[in-house]
């Protein structure tokens, strides 16, 4: 089990419980899913790409990616219907922690200039969204084996009803929350 499990259960549930004066245990946001989509526009030309963002993607979550495909032709970008232009992935329970785990206490250190993550990217249901410019970050990818440098979104899921809540959530989880 994954030592962010226990945080939440044992430390972030009663936080919340008491900050939010939520009466019952079951009101208590949590983590619902993580989504992590790499879009491959460069696949239009290399078919090749997306079988390397399927491994890359799989490597990084342990779990096998959808690959995502065109739901209309575009002429301009030499795009035709059902073509392939991305892979995708969506973590529940067990693996989710894990892999939120990973991100904040390995991943998100190993970013470049790192100073923390912008507190504005919430969607107003408590959604979070985050975009990270290369995936060498995550231990899981060899840097020898990457050919091109490419970057993904990471969408965290949670219950809560409103961001300020969320918020609460994932920074007592642990989230580097720039300062603002």
């Amino acid at each position: 089990m994954a030592f962010i499990t226990e945080k939440y259960k044992n430390e972030v549930r009663p936080a919340l419980m008491e900050e939010f004066d939520f009466g019952n245990p079951m009101r208590v946001p949590t983590m619902d899913k993580i989504v992590l989509n790499m879009g491959l526009g460069e696949a239009v030309q290399n078919p090749k790409v997306i079988e390397k963002g399927v491994n890359e993607l799989a490597a990084i979550t342990g779990q096998r990616p959808v690959v995502a495909r065109a739901r209309r032709s575009i002429a301009a970008f030499k795009l035709r219907e059902g073509m392939p232009i991305g892979v995708k992935v969506t973590l529940r329970e067990a693996k989710m922690w894990e892999f939120l785990e990973r991100l904040i206490y390995v991943a998100l250190p190993r970013t470049r200039d790192f100073t923390g993550i912008s507190p504005k990217s919430f969607d107003g249901h408590g959604n979070y969204t985050l975009g990270i410019t290369e995936q060498i970050i995550f231990p899981e990818i060899e840097y020898d084996q990457v050919d091109k440098i490419r970057g993904m979104n990471i969408t965290l899921v949670t219950t809560a009803e409103n961001d300020q809540v969320a918020l609460s959530l994932l920074k007592n989880l642990g989230m580097p929350f720039r300062k603002k």
